[in-house]
């Protein structure tokens, strides 16, 4: 179900001049280049599948703003609508998982780990990065998305491991300034649903 209002349809136009993206975290914390599919959940424009492309066999931007997605398809990615609480893949179809200043904007975040999870091939690596909350520069940040009725739900560093464990991913956790990584991997053995 989309929002009443996409304010990513309406600042998809410009969304890359205000927020670039430095790929040499994603990079390693991905382990790529690599074989197998990416899917860049929340992806948008596609700034970063485009810093990444050519790293592994295919980049797929997954994201619900039409307006964003058409920027993405503009660089030549290729593009699917859809919800994070429901994807529309096979399990274990990605190799790797990207989810970059995404996560607090989804609706139902444990159905959304649940589904990453399912998605990620046995022996996978799911990387998010996501604004800390627990820094008053984020904090600030947060409320102001409320005010614009964003939706947005931050999580502290801490609450999405534990969020992700519980779904049975092992979780390492990395911080730099305001922002910090989750690093997922999925198990090695497990039944793919």
């Amino acid at each position: 179900m989309s929002p009443i209002f996409d304010h990513f349809s309406w600042v998809a136009p410009f969304y890359d001049r205000f927020f670039a993206v430095d790929p040499g975290p994603l990079r390693d914390l991905l382990k790529l280049p690599g074989a197998g599919w990416v899917l860049d959940l929340g992806g948008g424009t596609g700034r970063v599948a485009q810093a990444l492309r050519g790293d592994s066999d295919e980049i797929v931007v997954l994201d619900e703003s039409v307006g964003m997605l058409r920027q993405a398809r503009r660089k030549g990615l290729p593009v699917v609508c859809g919800e994070a609480e429901h994807l529309p893949f096979v399990g274990g179809a990605f190799a790797r998982i990207l989810v970059v200043d995404a996560f607090h904007h989804l609706r139902d975040q444990q159905r959304a780990a649940c589904e990453l999870l399912r998605v990620l091939a046995p022996g996978g690596r799911l990387v998010m990065e996501e604004p800390n909350v627990e820094r008053i520069p984020v904090w600030l940040i947060a409320f102001g998305e409320k005010l614009a009725l964003m939706r947005s739900h931050f999580r502290s560093p801490r609450a999405v491991q534990r969020m992700f464990e519980a779904v049975g991913g092992r979780v390492r956790l990395e911080r730099e300034g305001a922002r910090f990584w989750a690093v997922v991997e999925a198990e090695d053995e497990r039944p793919l649903a």
